[in-house]
Protein backbone atom coordinates (compact mmCIF):
# COMPACT_ATOMS: atom_id res chain seq x y z
CA UNK A 1 0.00 0.00 0.00
CA UNK A 2 3.05 2.19 -0.36
CA UNK A 3 5.42 2.73 -3.23
CA UNK A 4 8.52 1.05 -1.83
CA UNK A 5 9.82 -0.79 1.20
CA UNK A 6 13.26 -1.77 2.40
CA UNK A 7 11.74 -4.69 4.30
CA UNK A 8 10.90 -8.19 3.11
CA UNK A 9 8.26 -10.28 4.85
CA UNK A 10 9.48 -13.58 6.30
CA UNK A 11 8.16 -16.86 4.88
CA UNK A 12 7.48 -20.09 6.76
CA UNK A 13 9.96 -22.92 6.54
CA UNK A 14 9.11 -26.50 5.47
CA UNK A 15 7.57 -27.11 8.91
CA UNK A 16 5.11 -24.23 8.40
CA UNK A 17 6.83 -22.09 11.05
CA UNK A 18 8.52 -18.73 10.52
CA UNK A 19 11.91 -18.98 12.20
CA UNK A 20 12.78 -15.48 13.35
CA UNK A 21 16.34 -14.62 14.30
CA UNK A 22 17.50 -13.95 17.84
CA UNK A 23 17.78 -10.24 16.98
CA UNK A 24 14.27 -10.10 15.55
CA UNK A 25 12.87 -11.71 18.67
CA UNK A 26 14.88 -9.28 20.80
CA UNK A 27 13.39 -6.32 18.93
CA UNK A 28 9.91 -7.74 19.55
CA UNK A 29 10.70 -8.04 23.26
CA UNK A 30 11.96 -4.44 23.39
CA UNK A 31 8.86 -3.14 21.61
CA UNK A 32 6.28 -5.07 23.59
CA UNK A 33 7.90 -4.45 26.97
CA UNK A 34 8.08 -0.72 26.29
CA UNK A 35 4.58 -0.38 24.91
CA UNK A 36 2.85 -2.46 27.58
CA UNK A 37 3.92 0.19 30.06
CA UNK A 38 2.68 3.00 27.82
CA UNK A 39 -0.83 1.68 27.21
CA UNK A 40 -1.72 1.06 30.85
CA UNK A 41 -4.37 3.61 31.93
CA UNK A 42 -4.40 4.94 28.36
CA UNK A 43 -5.87 2.08 26.30
CA UNK A 44 -9.59 1.33 26.48
CA UNK A 45 -10.71 -1.64 28.56
CA UNK A 46 -11.91 -3.47 25.45
CA UNK A 47 -8.38 -3.39 24.07
CA UNK A 48 -6.80 -4.52 27.33
CA UNK A 49 -9.28 -7.39 27.58
CA UNK A 50 -8.47 -8.43 24.01
CA UNK A 51 -4.75 -8.21 24.69
CA UNK A 52 -5.17 -10.49 27.68
CA UNK A 53 -7.03 -12.99 25.49
CA UNK A 54 -4.24 -12.97 22.89
CA UNK A 55 -1.57 -13.73 25.51
CA UNK A 56 1.16 -12.43 23.21
CA UNK A 57 4.57 -13.89 24.11
CA UNK A 58 7.06 -11.39 25.48
CA UNK A 59 10.35 -12.90 24.30
CA UNK A 60 9.53 -14.06 20.78
CA UNK A 61 7.44 -13.04 17.79
CA UNK A 62 4.26 -15.14 17.78
CA UNK A 63 3.23 -17.33 14.88
CA UNK A 64 0.10 -16.14 13.09
CA UNK A 65 -1.75 -19.37 13.82
CA UNK A 66 -1.45 -18.59 17.53
CA UNK A 67 -3.38 -15.39 16.89
CA UNK A 68 -5.99 -17.18 14.77
CA UNK A 69 -6.67 -19.62 17.60
CA UNK A 70 -8.02 -16.64 19.55
CA UNK A 71 -9.60 -14.52 16.81
CA UNK A 72 -11.59 -17.22 15.00
CA UNK A 73 -13.71 -18.29 17.99
CA UNK A 74 -14.04 -14.67 19.19
CA UNK A 75 -15.30 -12.92 16.03
CA UNK A 76 -14.62 -15.16 13.04
CA UNK A 77 -11.61 -13.10 11.97
CA UNK A 78 -8.17 -14.41 11.03
CA UNK A 79 -4.79 -12.86 10.33
CA UNK A 80 -3.29 -13.46 6.89
CA UNK A 81 0.40 -13.43 5.99
CA UNK A 82 1.18 -10.83 3.30
CA UNK A 83 4.30 -9.24 1.77
CA UNK A 84 5.59 -5.97 3.18
CA UNK A 85 3.47 -4.08 0.65
CA UNK A 86 0.12 -5.04 -0.85
CA UNK A 87 -2.25 -3.34 -3.26
CA UNK A 88 -5.41 -1.58 -2.14
CA UNK A 89 -7.42 -4.22 -3.99
CA UNK A 90 -5.77 -6.95 -1.96
CA UNK A 91 -6.15 -5.01 1.28
CA UNK A 92 -9.88 -4.48 0.88
CA UNK A 93 -10.44 -8.03 -0.38
CA UNK A 94 -8.84 -9.44 2.76
CA UNK A 95 -10.88 -7.26 5.10
CA UNK A 96 -14.05 -8.12 3.20
CA UNK A 97 -13.21 -11.79 3.87
CA UNK A 98 -12.57 -11.12 7.57
CA UNK A 99 -8.84 -11.54 7.18
CA UNK A 100 -6.51 -8.94 8.65
CA UNK A 101 -3.28 -8.54 6.64
CA UNK A 102 -0.04 -8.93 8.58
CA UNK A 103 3.35 -8.39 6.98
CA UNK A 104 5.64 -10.89 8.69
CA UNK A 105 8.68 -8.68 9.19
CA UNK A 106 9.71 -6.66 12.21
CA UNK A 107 11.40 -3.28 12.16
CA UNK A 108 15.15 -2.88 12.62
CA UNK A 109 16.50 -1.16 15.72
CA UNK A 110 17.23 2.03 13.81
CA UNK A 111 13.49 2.20 13.04
CA UNK A 112 12.41 1.34 16.56
CA UNK A 113 10.46 4.53 17.19
CA UNK A 114 8.92 5.14 13.77
CA UNK A 115 8.19 3.08 10.71
CA UNK A 116 5.83 4.17 7.92
CA UNK A 117 4.97 0.68 6.69
CA UNK A 118 3.17 -1.49 9.27
CA UNK A 119 5.24 -4.34 10.63
CA UNK A 120 4.14 -7.40 12.58
CA UNK A 121 4.37 -5.56 15.90
CA UNK A 122 2.06 -2.79 14.70
CA UNK A 123 -0.49 -5.25 13.33
CA UNK A 124 -0.52 -7.76 16.17
CA UNK A 125 -0.06 -5.50 19.17
CA UNK A 126 -1.90 -2.52 17.70
CA UNK A 127 -4.90 -4.11 15.98
CA UNK A 128 -5.51 -7.75 16.80
CA UNK A 129 -6.66 -7.23 20.38
CA UNK A 130 -9.44 -4.98 19.07
CA UNK A 131 -10.48 -7.61 16.53
CA UNK A 132 -11.69 -9.74 19.45
CA UNK A 133 -14.44 -7.13 20.02
CA UNK A 134 -17.64 -7.63 17.97
CA UNK A 135 -18.25 -3.93 17.21
CA UNK A 136 -14.71 -3.30 15.98
CA UNK A 137 -14.73 -6.55 14.00
CA UNK A 138 -18.08 -5.71 12.39
CA UNK A 139 -17.00 -2.19 11.44
CA UNK A 140 -13.73 -3.39 9.92
CA UNK A 141 -15.55 -6.02 7.86
CA UNK A 142 -18.04 -3.43 6.58
CA UNK A 143 -15.18 -1.11 5.71
CA UNK A 144 -13.49 -3.82 3.67
CA UNK A 145 -16.67 -4.62 1.74
CA UNK A 146 -17.22 -0.95 0.88
CA UNK A 147 -13.61 -0.41 -0.16
CA UNK A 148 -13.58 -3.48 -2.35
CA UNK A 149 -16.35 -2.02 -4.56
CA UNK A 150 -15.21 1.62 -4.41
CA UNK A 151 -13.47 3.69 -7.06
CA UNK A 152 -9.99 5.09 -6.38
CA UNK A 153 -11.43 8.53 -5.60
CA UNK A 154 -13.93 7.10 -3.15
CA UNK A 155 -11.21 5.03 -1.53
CA UNK A 156 -9.40 8.26 -0.72
CA UNK A 157 -12.38 9.34 1.39
CA UNK A 158 -12.75 5.91 2.96
CA UNK A 159 -9.06 6.01 3.91
CA UNK A 160 -9.82 8.96 6.19
CA UNK A 161 -12.53 6.97 7.94
CA UNK A 162 -10.08 4.13 8.58
CA UNK A 163 -7.36 6.53 9.70
CA UNK A 164 -9.47 8.29 12.31
CA UNK A 165 -11.00 5.08 13.70
CA UNK A 166 -8.99 1.87 13.24
CA UNK A 167 -5.63 3.64 13.29
CA UNK A 168 -6.07 6.77 15.43
CA UNK A 169 -9.42 6.43 17.16
CA UNK A 170 -10.06 7.54 20.73
CA UNK A 171 -12.92 6.76 23.07
CA UNK A 172 -14.69 8.59 25.90
CA UNK A 173 -15.02 6.46 29.04
CA UNK A 174 -15.95 6.97 32.69
CA UNK A 175 -12.21 6.96 33.45
CA UNK A 176 -11.50 9.61 30.80
CA UNK A 177 -10.33 9.51 27.21
CA UNK A 178 -8.89 6.16 26.11
CA UNK A 179 -7.26 4.71 22.96
CA UNK A 180 -8.63 2.06 20.62
CA UNK A 181 -6.72 2.97 17.43
CA UNK A 182 -3.78 0.71 16.60
CA UNK A 183 -1.63 3.51 15.19
CA UNK A 184 -1.55 5.04 18.66
CA UNK A 185 -1.48 1.80 20.65
CA UNK A 186 1.66 0.55 18.86
CA UNK A 187 3.55 3.87 19.13
CA UNK A 188 5.06 5.07 22.43
CA UNK A 189 5.48 8.59 21.08
CA UNK A 190 1.93 8.91 19.78
CA UNK A 191 0.51 7.33 22.94
CA UNK A 192 2.19 9.89 25.16
CA UNK A 193 1.48 12.73 22.73
CA UNK A 194 -2.26 11.95 22.65
CA UNK A 195 -2.40 12.24 26.44
CA UNK A 196 0.32 14.65 27.54
CA UNK A 197 0.52 17.20 24.73
CA UNK A 198 -1.59 20.34 24.56
CA UNK A 199 -1.18 20.51 20.77
CA UNK A 200 -3.76 18.06 19.35
CA UNK A 201 -7.44 18.89 18.98
CA UNK A 202 -10.03 16.35 20.12
CA UNK A 203 -13.29 16.39 18.18
CA UNK A 204 -16.46 14.36 18.69
CA UNK A 205 -16.87 11.77 15.96
CA UNK A 206 -18.90 13.06 13.04
CA UNK A 207 -18.89 10.97 9.88
CA UNK A 208 -19.00 13.86 7.42
CA UNK A 209 -16.23 15.74 9.23
CA UNK A 210 -14.04 12.64 9.38
CA UNK A 211 -14.39 12.03 5.65
CA UNK A 212 -13.34 15.63 4.95
CA UNK A 213 -10.33 15.84 7.28
CA UNK A 214 -6.88 15.56 5.65
CA UNK A 215 -4.09 13.73 7.46
CA UNK A 216 -0.40 12.98 7.13
CA UNK A 217 1.14 9.64 8.00
CA UNK A 218 4.56 10.97 9.01
CA UNK A 219 3.65 13.37 11.82
CA UNK A 220 1.94 13.29 15.19
CA UNK A 221 -1.74 13.78 14.54
CA UNK A 222 -3.07 17.32 15.00
CA UNK A 223 -6.68 16.06 15.21
CA UNK A 224 -8.26 13.02 16.84
CA UNK A 225 -11.91 12.02 16.57
CA UNK A 226 -13.48 10.57 19.72
CA UNK A 227 -16.34 8.08 20.03
CA UNK A 228 -18.60 7.97 23.09
CA UNK A 229 -18.75 4.17 23.07
CA UNK A 230 -17.00 1.44 21.14
CA UNK A 231 -20.46 0.08 20.34
CA UNK A 232 -20.97 3.23 18.25
CA UNK A 233 -19.00 1.31 15.62
CA UNK A 234 -22.06 -0.93 15.19
CA UNK A 235 -24.15 2.15 14.32
CA UNK A 236 -21.44 3.48 11.99
CA UNK A 237 -21.29 0.13 10.18
CA UNK A 238 -25.07 0.32 9.66
CA UNK A 239 -24.95 3.87 8.25
CA UNK A 240 -25.21 4.62 4.55
CA UNK A 241 -21.52 5.42 4.48
CA UNK A 242 -21.43 5.86 0.71
CA UNK A 243 -24.13 8.55 0.93
CA UNK A 244 -21.91 10.39 3.40
CA UNK A 245 -18.96 9.99 1.03
CA UNK A 246 -20.98 11.61 -1.75
CA UNK A 247 -21.78 14.55 0.55
CA UNK A 248 -18.10 14.86 1.48
CA UNK A 249 -17.11 14.85 -2.18
CA UNK A 250 -19.56 17.64 -2.91
CA UNK A 251 -18.36 19.77 0.01
CA UNK A 252 -14.63 19.09 -0.47
CA UNK A 253 -11.90 18.67 2.10
CA UNK A 254 -11.23 20.90 5.07
CA UNK A 255 -8.07 23.00 4.93
CA UNK A 256 -5.15 21.00 6.39
CA UNK A 257 -4.14 21.85 9.95
CA UNK A 258 -0.53 20.85 9.26
CA UNK A 259 2.23 22.15 6.96
CA UNK A 260 2.79 20.45 3.60
CA UNK A 261 5.31 17.66 3.52
CA UNK A 262 8.69 18.83 2.25
CA UNK A 263 10.12 16.88 -0.62
CA UNK A 264 13.80 16.24 -1.14
CA UNK A 265 15.48 18.32 -3.86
Amino acid sequence: MMNASTYVARKPGPDGTIHYTEEENAVWHTLIARQLGCVQHRACNEYLTGLERLTLPRHRIPQLEEINQVLVPATGWRVARVPALISFDRFFALLADRQFPVATFIRRREDLDYLQEPDIFHELFGHCAMLTHPAFARFTHTYGRLGLEASPKVRGFLARLYWFTVEFGLLNTHEGRRIYGGGILSSPGETQYAFASSEPEFRPFNMLDVLRTPYRIDIMQPIYYVLDSLNDLFAIADMDIMAEVRKAQALGLFAPTFPPKQTAV
